[in-house]
């Protein structure tokens, strides 16, 4: 007998649970709002291949003078002399200013220009960078909204809102010097989807202005789901962030440190071998959409992109990006929903193993005491248990 018709998966499942009514006991709820099938046969509309800018994921490592001959891309936030050949992430704004480019270096600022508590942008320092001639000059940061704990499509909707507002300050010609800096949580399916959604609303962003742009996707781990004296857990977690990165196919990836709040020369190279055992034992970062032909993943994404255009339609109408921020409506907004996120943690309806299960640490901050409806700042998880 072949499962794979839905009246014979039922049957099969019904004699498992012992009981007809099978879908609620299925049921997956979830706060982003996205309908989730226990069982999938066909996606409505299969989406093409979504393609990346870079051929394969770059590995970002911290820079370190020990991996100088065997990694080829980094993160600087200081001066290091004479690094040819290499790709190099920047993410110091001194820094920034003072780097020259020669035509084969390939430099990528990730630096942000929006102000997100005075709602503003620093239009100097965007013409000081756009003046630069790095391969890619404005960071467009929303790894601090995921941090901070907005919904998948809200991240991606505010990352379309803030392109809109920099594509009326400097021209339809910037869309192709924005790198998306976005931190990658831990629903791992979601995720991948996220990413693949990113891609599909800012092609449909670009289309409006008469181009076909692919959205450069620098992907890092997440802080929200790690916890302070849970370093083998917080390593597993990030490793299937970077998995759901090159899988999703982020064009760089980079891992933050699984020790919360400090670092060790090993815990920097253990966290950047994370990516080398990934794309050299399963060599993920070289598909362009790996998980496309998911049906599950497929219709996430599909939904995920839907929604997030909703949003950034309804930013649009209500004035844009930066007015919203000055209404303290987009901080309003995100906080309603870390809130809701926060509650499911402390009700042990989203499980982290050595917080909330296994062991199961007592409530020692209110949600009152980690939140702010007026600011958006990173919160992780685990705070409410330190």
């Amino acid at each position: 007998m072949s499962y794979h018709t839905l009246p014979n998966w039922e049957s099969l499942v019904k004699k498992q649970l012992k009981t007809e009514d099978i879908y609620p006991i299925l049921a997956k709820e979830n706060l982003e709002g996205i309908e989730v099938k226990p069982f999938y046969t066909e996606v409505q509309k299969p989406l093409v291949n979504l393609p990346r800018v870079e051929e394969s994921t770059h590995l970002v490592a911290s820079y370190h003078e020990s991996l100088e001959d065997e990694v080829f891309a980094f993160m600087l936030d200081r001066n290091v002399e004479n690094l040819e050949e290499k790709t190099i992430f920047v993410n110091n704004k001194d820094l920034a200013g003072h780097i020259s480019p020669k035509e084969e270096d390939q430099y990528f600022s990730l630096i942000d220009v929006f102000n997100e508590k005075e709602g503003s942008i620093d239009d100097q320092l965007a013409k000081e960078l756009l003046a630069k001639e790095f391969k890619r000059s404005i960071c467009l940061d929303i790894s601090l909204h995921q941090n901070a704990g907005a919904a998948i499509y809200q991240q991606l909707g505010i990352a379309l809102a803030k392109t809109k507002e920099l594509v009326e300050l400097y021209g339809s010609e910037i869309l192709n010097q924005l790198i998306f800096r976005i931190a990658v949580g831990g629903n791992y399916f979601f995720e991948m989807a996220k990413l693949r959604a990113f891609k599909i609303v800012f092609n449909q962003l670009s289309k409006e202005y008469g181009l076909d742009e692919v959205p450069y996707i620098f992907a890092e781990t997440s802080l929200r789901n790690k916890a302070v004296a849970d370093n083998e857990n917080n390593l597993i977690r990030s490793t299937l962030e970077l998995a759901a990165a090159m899988i999703g196919g982020a064009d760089a990836v980079f891992t933050n440190n699984y020790l919360v709040g400090r670092s060790t020369a090993n815990s920097e190279e253990i966290s950047f071998k994370q990516q080398i055992v990934l794309a050299y034992e399963s060599i993920i970062n070289v598909f362009e959409d790996a998980s496309n032909g998911s049906y599950y993943i497929e219709d996430i994404t599909q939904q995920i992109a839907e929604k997030s255009w909703a949003l950034f339609v309804e930013i649009e109408e209500a004035g844009g990006y930066l007015e919203l921020l000055k209404q303290g409506v987009v901080q309003k907004k995100i906080y309603e929903h870390a809130v809701k996120e926060q509650q499911w943690i402390e009700e042990g309806k989203i499980k982290l193993i050595g917080v909330n299960l296994y062991p199961k640490l007592d409530v020692k901050k209110s949600i009152e005491d980690l939140y702010n409806e007026n600011e958006i700042k990173a919160v992780r998880w685990a705070e409410m248990f330190e």
